[in-house]
């Protein structure tokens, strides 16, 4: 029983953390399974779009719809979905998450028509914005020891990370072997298993915040996040230069700024300025935007170059992303479990980004005839090791030190980096992409092989932007991630701005009665919590 005159949020904090503690590690295994299902969904999707194209009807030019329709209802409602879990509990969230994007994966896979489908996936990015972010949050609040936080977000972080390759790999087979519409009817495997085993083992569902709701901020940032997304999927399929591209770009970002000088004014933010202002967890959020960015050019436009230049099936180019899945996996395990607790992310986030800049580097030499062993898997090895040094930590510690009422909109800012970074990574890669192939063919005869080869050096292009994009990640992730590991970082104040500092007195966290209610990832040793 807690002390009288404990604050609410912090009886939720020990009441939450005391009955999922012992289910700890199958409490993983179902926030596991519903990460997967929302990440594998977009590539698994994207494989089987020119087989529902056909089997509905549509053109090629509303293809885009039913991918860009899931990304503005996800992208643009993450913040208000991490707020709703706090406010309203995590458990109820994370079920009514999964049963509601389930039940849309069903109407999407019955669709008869175009409209139906557009629907559906419509739906499944606003059920999604509710799922992911509690998904994050559960995971921060359940591992609050510092060595069994490292091994679950090792698991987590090559989930988030191999997800979209494995997603290739599943969508190639459903759509060889059964139809496209299972691409989406998979889902509904997913979720019941999630559902399941939540409602089995998840035993608490308190809510750790009963502020108001930031109905002003709440109505910026989601249609700033809108237009946003918007003018970036318009972008890539007309151009840059197009009024209703630079219309909603522009009232985006303006939308954006006076959410970001709104928060600080308000007696209740939707996100408190204190969760950005930490340098780890802004240093972590920045190289997710910027690294989600760069990660487009790997999936993208190495998938297009092993199916259109080296004629591999979908099925042979998901097995083909199987070695850097293998090593993203156990990159995770060292650098979240060995490398984050000794020396923190500052040194080992910009070398795994730096990493995966060389490796894109190497990749923009591919050409007509070369060959995956020689010339791909070496660099898809590569990337793998990469990206299990930089993405994989960042989701620990761009969520590291949140106070339990600021967990679920934390986790949905981090989400909402890396779905606003791929929104810009496609947008920009594409164009990018296309414009060099329009270059390549001016003044040549337009062959079969001269078409062929544009197509190569637009690949290879977005392949050499990519690593840019990851040098500069590398470079502000340096400049920004403050200096320490995991033990001292997790020791500052949670709420502090400065992250330079050292202060790793108890007093970081919330005193009252006597006890010391410390904020999530701040328990250093198992004895901080007796085993019953």
């Amino acid at each position: 029983m807690s002390p009288p005159g404990t604050p609410p949020q912090a009886v939720a904090e020990t009441a939450d953390h005391a009955a999922n503690h012992d289910m700890r590690w199958w409490i993983l295994a179902v926030l596991g399974v519903a990460q997967l299902m929302v990440i594998l969904d977009n590539t698994v999707v994207n494989i089987a779009l020119p087989t529902a194209q056909h089997a509905l009807g549509f053109s090629t030019a509303d293809r885009q719809w039913v991918v860009t329709a899931y990304s503005l209802a996800f992208g643009s409602l993450l913040l208000l979905g991490g707020r709703i879990g706090d406010i309203f509990g995590r458990k109820r969230t994370l079920i009514i998450g999964l049963a509601g994007f389930a039940g849309a994966s069903a109407i999407g896979g019955a669709s008869v028509n175009f409209p139906m489908l557009v629907t559906a996936r419509t739906v499944q990015g606003a059920f999604g914005a509710l799922l992911a972010p509690s998904v994050l949050a559960l995971l921060t609040t359940t591992f609050t020891d510092l060595r069994e936080r490292g091994k679950a977000f090792a698991i987590y972080g090559g989930i988030a990370g191999a997800g979209g390759a494995l997603g290739l790999l599943l969508g190639g087979i459903l759509t060889s072997y059964a139809s496209w519409r299972w691409t989406l009817y998979i889902n509904l495997v997913f979720a019941a298993i999630a559902t399941t085993g939540a409602l089995l083992w998840l035993k608490n569902d308190k809510a750790a915040s009963r502020d108001p709701l930031d109905i002003p901020g709440l109505l910026l940032v989601t249609s700033g996040l809108f237009c946003l997304v918007y003018g970036f999927s318009h972008a890539e399929t007309t151009a840059w230069s197009n009024p209703f591209t630079i219309g909603f770009l522009v009232v985006g970002v303006i939308l954006l700024a006076s959410f970001a000088l709104l928060e600080p004014r308000v007696p209740h933010p939707l996100l408190p300025p204190r969760i950005v202002r930490n340098r780890t967890r802004g240093g972590s959020i920045l190289a997710m935007l910027l690294a989600s960015m760069g990660l487009f050019g790997v999936f993208l436009f190495l998938t297009y170059y092993m199916q259109e230049t080296l004629r591999f099936s979908p099925v042979k180019t998901g097995i083909a992303f199987l070695p850097m899945i293998a090593a993203l996996a156990g990159m995770a395990q060292v650098s979240n479990r060995v490398l984050l607790p000794r020396v923190g992310p500052k040194v080992i986030v910009p070398i795994g980004l730096l990493m995966n800049a060389a490796a894109l580097y190497l990749l923009h030499r591919v050409g007509l005839h070369s060959s995956y062993v020689s010339h791909v898997l070496p660099y898809l090895l590569l990337l793998g090791l990469g990206f299990g040094l930089s993405l994989a930590p960042s989701f620990s510690t761009g969520t590291l030190g949140l106070k339990p009422s600021d967990a679920g909109v934390g986790s949905a800012t981090l989400n909402t980096a890396q779905q606003v970074g791929g929104s810009i990574g496609t947008a920009l890669l594409n164009t990018l992409a296309a414009s060099a192939a329009a270059a390549y063919l001016v003044g040549r005869a337009i062959t079969p092989a001269s078409v062929q080869a544009a197509a190569v050096h637009s690949y290879t292009t977005a392949f050499l932007y990519s690593s840019l994009i990851f040098v500069v990640a590398a470079v502000i992730a340096g400049l920004v991630l403050p200096r320490g590991n995991m033990r001292a970082l997790s020791g500052r104040a949670p709420d502090g701005t400065g992250g330079t500092g050292a202060d790793s007195r108890p007093s970081a966290g919330v005193i009252s009665g006597g006890t010391t209610q410390r904020p999530v990832g701040l328990r250093a040793s198992p004895a901080s919590h007796p085993r019953r």
